[in-house]
């Protein structure tokens, strides 16, 4: 057995670092002396060397060693015979062994892609014959031709794949997410679900993702629901997820956490989906929740960019947004097509007055995204703090026309026309029309009491507001009844409603002042007593002792901040 078959071997044992040490001797000497090996045993150490140095993610060295390979592989491809090794055993004849040349093309355009040189790797896979890609090739062009917006080249990939391999159910995503009719995609299946038993639900699962990629979420729940709950799928965590992400785009945020604690529930060690989970849970105040679940994801995986995510929304909802911006964009690093991750960064971006900047990454999402109505969200929110009302109000209403009129666009068109004091008696209709679809749609019911808060008619919005909270609890809901009750003097009911929104979320300031101011206003007489007693003490000792609370808070900001790097 010559040494060159011994790497081989190796190579094939997967003894990485060990083949890495021996082929870099071999070819030093090889170097030294040209002779020393064939040419084809040459172009074998090349590649079992650069498929080392891909082992350990050393990508710039591996694509340099796999050219040479390839280089090695033309010389050997204009000579008929094999020269015969000097300083080893008999040579093998040129076709055995040889590791393939389409592989190591393959090999290549993964570090590209890992580079981020994506037109890179899309030139040394489209330089291979079409008859000749595997699979894992048209499956690697057709996300790279996506990627970079070639629609046209990445459905024909995809379509070639599942002509191959017809159960490819990612390849089947990616054509959904293209606009190919749920029906062609179907066609494409057909064969192989009549011919191998228990394969009927895949064509329910087909159209399922159908209408989750066409933005029908209501028709995707109830499809999805029953692909669960009529299968032998009951209890699968990707359709659970798939569940838990359908509520969130409609809305239902509560039914969208039950979904992701059961998937949870199920796979303790699940990723995919907990960054949009984290963002659910600091929206609703339970940032101990969201600290944990950081931890916890960091223990799976610190190269997937949800935890990060989760950790950002932790930060965010702290005002915290200098950290939140790092973490988002630590995010975004690890996978530039995280939609969760470019709003995490455009809202913390926004935040701090960095508008400009917030509006590429929300248009990102949306171009990642574009049937999530909260990427628009965030864009217009951008376009309203730089009072781009017309922008504004251009965007939601491409948005309307393009998902349809539901309770969410009915809600973000209303938004914008609250802004421009002309449109506010469309804003009252358009409010008025969404909560006829859903009454209880918290945005739509939190933007029609701030109409008939601007109007005075509070005893409107008390009921308003109650029967929205007849079935749920929400901490905002609570606290503008309370807002509501005080306008009408119930101070004590506004009390009750401060107390159980801070219930709900303790970080809430606005009912905390809410409540504070309530309680100063109970007792008058123990209020003017402390006013005599601060002027008998001095006037300027509050104003210090929150300068220093101020200055306090500061500190504890930076040394979390540090704690943290």
């Amino acid at each position: 057995m010559s040494v060159v078959e011994h790497v081989r071997e190796m190579a094939a044992a997967g003894l990485h670092s060990n083949v890495r040490l021996l082929s870099g001797l071999l070819l030093t000497m090889s170097g030294n002396n040209p002779e020393l090996f064939s040419p084809s045993q040459k172009y074998q150490l090349l590649v079992y060397h650069a498929d080392s140095l891909f082992h350990d993610k050393e990508y710039r060295n591996a694509v340099s060693k796999y050219t040479m390979a390839l280089q090695q592989k033309k010389a050997l491809s204009k000579t008929s015979k094999v020269r015969p090794s000097t300083g080893n055993a008999a040579s093998t004849p040129q076709s055995q062994c040889l590791p393939s040349e389409i592989e190591v093309k393959y090999k290549m355009a993964e570090c590209y892609t890992m580079l981020k040189q994506d037109k890179d790797a899309i030139a040394i896979l489209d330089g291979i014959p079409s008859r000749q890609r595997t699979p894992k090739i048209n499956m690697m062009l057709a996300n790279l031709y996506k990627k970079a917006g070639q629609e046209r080249s990445s459905v024909t990939s995809y379509k070639e794949v599942l002509r191959q391999c017809p159960l490819a159910l990612d390849a089947i995503l990616g054509l959904l997410s293209l606009s190919v009719k749920g029906a062609e995609v179907a066609s494409m299946t057909i064969n192989i679900i009549q011919s191998i038993p228990n394969l009927d639900w895949l064509s329910m699962w087909i159209k399922a993702y159908a209408f989750v990629h066409t933005g029908d979420n209501t028709r995707a729940i109830n499809t999805i629901c029953s692909l669960e709950k009529k299968s032998l799928l009951r209890d699968n965590v990707d359709l659970l997820g798939s569940l838990a992400d359908l509520y969130f785009r409609a809305g239902d945020n509560k039914n969208s956490i039950l979904k992701f604690e059961q998937a949870q529930m199920l796979d303790p060690y699940l990723i995919k989906g907990m960054d949009v989970y984290g963002y659910l849970l600091a929206r609703e105040g339970r940032l101990e929740d969201v600290e944990n679940l950081g931890c916890r994801l960091f223990n799976i995986s610190d190269q997937h960019a949800e935890p990060w995510v989760v950790s950002g929304c932790h930060s965010f909802y702290s005002k915290r947004y200098s950290r939140a911006l790092y973490l988002g964009a630590k995010a975004i690093q690890l996978n530039s097509n995280s939609v969760q991750a470019l709003l995490l960064k455009g809202a913390a971006l926004r935040n701090m007055g960095r508008v400009q900047e917030a509006i590429i990454h929300f248009r990102e999402a949306i171009r990642l995204a574009p049937c999530r109505l909260d990427c628009y969200e965030g864009l217009i929110e951008c376009y309203l703090a730089s009072n781009s009302i017309r922008e504004a109000m251009v965007m939601a209403n491409n948005v309307y026309k393009t998902l349809g009129a539901n309770a969410q666009t009915l809600t973000l068109l209303a938004t914008v026309c609250l802004e421009d004091p002309v449109t506010q008696e469309k804003a009252k209709t358009l409010l008025d029309k969404a909560l006829t679809q859903r009454p209880d749609y918290i945005k739509a019911v939190v933007k029609k009491a701030e109409l008939l808060s601007r109007e005075q008619k509070y005893e409107d919005g008390i009921a308003l507001l109650r029967n929205a909270l007849a079935n749920q609890s929400d901490c905002v809901l609570h606290r503008i009844l309370g807002d509501f009750l005080v306008a009408v003097n119930e101070y004590q009911e506004a009390m009750d409603q401060y107390s159980i929104a801070l219930s709900l979320d303790p970080n809430d300031q606005k009912s905390l002042e809410g409540l504070q101011k309530m309680e100063k206003e109970e007792s008058p007489t123990d209020a003017t007593q402390e006013e005599d007693v601060d002027d008998m003490e001095g006037s300027g000792e509050e104003g210090d002792l929150e300068g220093s609370d101020s200055e306090a808070a500061q500190w504890a900001d930076q040394e979390q901040w540090f704690g943290m790097q």
